[in-house]
């Protein structure tokens, strides 16, 4: 594990993007469902208990999260959504608020997107991936909660969901991984990507 994530802190919350930081250094965006246990897997990456916020209402995260790593290094909880008690209005300010994001903001270096392994590829999520080939963001998807199946279904799982992407996202750059929060799997992954992102100077230098 990188101890750098473990210094990880909050910054502040924006409704809006002109309200974020500046656009300045390097960041990475974690996307995902309500219920996908994205605040847990950042919780997780950045080896803390409680620095994403979790709640037990899904939708609660309604903001744009940004948390320093190091420097102009920045991870970034948005705003998870897909959930049936949500309000359409509220919905529709999400999705709004997140296609400005990732079309304007010049910093952003990757999307980490969480799914449930139990329900992987919805609708929402095939947005996300939409939205990264858009915008040629490279994209790392995480099957979070493996822990909820045997190894072997885990296994399955992650292989279906490989072909499927093969076949649906074309060829854009993406990763993808078994992750557990509650059983701190995938964590070295994790690590290596967001290392790759936000630390990597070869992009900087060619």
């Amino acid at each position: 594990m990188n101890p750098l994530y473990h210094r990880t802190h909050y910054l502040l919350s924006a409704l809006r993007l002109e309200d974020a930081p500046p656009d300045e250094g390097r960041e990475v965006a974690f996307a995902g469902r309500s219920n996908a246990g994205k605040s847990s897997a950042i919780n997780t990456i950045a080896q803390q208990k409680a620095l994403a916020r979790i709640s037990k209402t899904p939708g609660r995260t309604q903001m744009l999260n940004f948390f320093v790593v190091d420097g102009q290094r920045r991870l970034v909880d948005l705003p998870g959504y897909g959930y049936a008690k949500v309000p359409d209005a509220v919905q529709k300010n999400w999705r709004r608020a997140m296609e400005t994001y990732f079309q304007e903001r010049r910093s952003l270096r990757g999307v980490f997107l969480l799914m449930d392994i139990r329900h992987p590829l919805t609708d929402f999520d095939r947005q996300m991936i939409d939205w990264c080939q858009h915008c040629e963001l490279p994209l790392h998807i995480a099957l979070t909660k493996a822990d909820k199946l045997s190894r072997g279904a885990a296994s399955g799982v992650l292989q279906q969901v490989r072909g499927r992407l093969k076949l649906e996202a074309g060829g854009m750059e993406v990763s993808l991984q078994l992750f557990s929060s509650l059983a701190k799997q995938g964590v070295d992954q994790a690590h290596a990507v967001l290392d790759r992102w936000l630390l990597d100077d070869t992009e900087e230098t060619s």
